[in-house]
C-alpha cells in the first residue's frame, strides 16, 4: 500500500526549501541530494515551462545564461543551458525515486509539462502541488488526483474571514479538496499564524506549513503552536533540533 503523501508524524515535518544550498546552489539535483543526506521530509521545488516545453526546476522566471537575461517561457532549453542542461522536474523525480517532492508551479504554462513530468515519473503519490495561482493548481491536480495539494492565495483569502471568527466548518468549506495551508507567519499587518488559527486549521482538517522559517529560535516557537510543518532553508539545522 502507498504510504499518503502526509502520513501520521511523531514530529514536525522539515520541507527542504529549494534543497539546501549551503554547498550547492539551490533547485538543482545537487542541492536536493545534500538536503535529503541532512535529514529532510520533503524536497521543495519550483517549476516553470520552457518555450519547448520542458519543465524546467528554477524559481524566478528568468535567468541569467553566458552574461544575458534570459526569460524562461520564451527561451529553449538549449538555450538557457551553459554548459550544462537546466536541472528538469522529471530528473529530479527519478534521480530521487523515494523522495517526497513539494512542487511550485509558477505559470499556467507549466501546468501541461508538469502534469507530464510526474506522469513520467510515476510520482503522483509523492508530489504536493501548489501555486499562487488557483487556476495553476486547480488544472495541475484535475490531472493528478493522486496527488496532495496545497491552497493557492485566493483560497486562503476566501477563508480568512472564517478564520478569524474560529468557524473551522466555513473554513473547510472555503478549503475544500485541499490537504494543507502553506503560509509565511506574517502578511503585512495580518498575523497569520497563533495558537488560535493553528488550532482552527486544524479542526478544518488541514495541516499547517510555514515559511521560510531558518532561524532556530522561530522554529522552536511555532512548533510549539502546534504547525505541522516548517518549510526552510536551513534543513539541516531544522532535523538536529527535532530528530526522533
Amino acid at each position: 500500500m502507498t504510504e499518503p503523501f502526509l502520513p501520521p508524524r511523531d514530529r514536525v515535518r522539515i520541507f527542504a526549501h529549494r534543497g539546501l544550498a549551503t554547498h550547492a546552489r539551490e533547485n538543482t539535483l545537487p542541492a536536493f541530494r545534500a538536503a535529503l543526506d541532512a535529514g529532510a521530509d520533503y524536497l521543495e521545488t519550483d517549476v516553470h515551462a520552457t518555450l519547448d516545453g520542458a519543465c524546467v526546476i528554477n524559481h524566478d522566471p528568468a535567468l541569467v545564461v553566458a552574461g544575458l537575461t534570459r526569460r524562461i517561457a520564451e527561451s529553449t532549453l538549449d538555450e538557457l543551458s551553459s554548459g550544462e542542461r537546466m536541472p528538469l522536474l522529471e530528473d529530479a523525480l527519478r534521480e530521487f525515486p523515494d523522495a517526497k517532492f513539494n512542487i511550485d508551479v509558477k505559470a499556467f504554462a507549466a501546468v501541461e509539462p508538469a502534469v507530464a513530468a510526474i506522469r513520467a515519473a510515476g510520482a503522483s503519490h509523492r508530489v504536493l502541488v501548489t501555486s499562487f495561482d488557483e487556476s495553476t493548481r486547480a488544472a495541475v491536480t484535475a490531472q493528478l488526483p493522486a496527488a496532495a495539494t496545497s491552497a493557492s492565495s485566493k483560497l486562503v483569502i476566501a477563508a480568512l474571514p472564517w478564520l478569524y471568527l474560529g468557524l473551522p466548518t466555513l473554513v473547510r468549506a472555503a478549503l475544500r479538496g485541499v490537504d494543507a495551508v502553506q503560509l509565511p507567519e506574517r502578511r503585512g499587518p495580518l498575523r497569520l499564524i497563533s495558537r488560535r488559527t493553528v488550532r482552527t486549521f486544524h479542526r478544518a482538517g488541514v495541516e499547517v506549513h510555514v515559511w521560510t522559517v531558518n532561524d532556530e529560535r522561530d522554529m522552536r516557537r511555532l512548533v510549539a503552536l502546534g504547525v505541522d510543518g516548517l518549510v526552510t532553508d536551513r534543513c539541516d539545522l531544522a532535523a538536529r533540533i527535532f530528530a526522533s
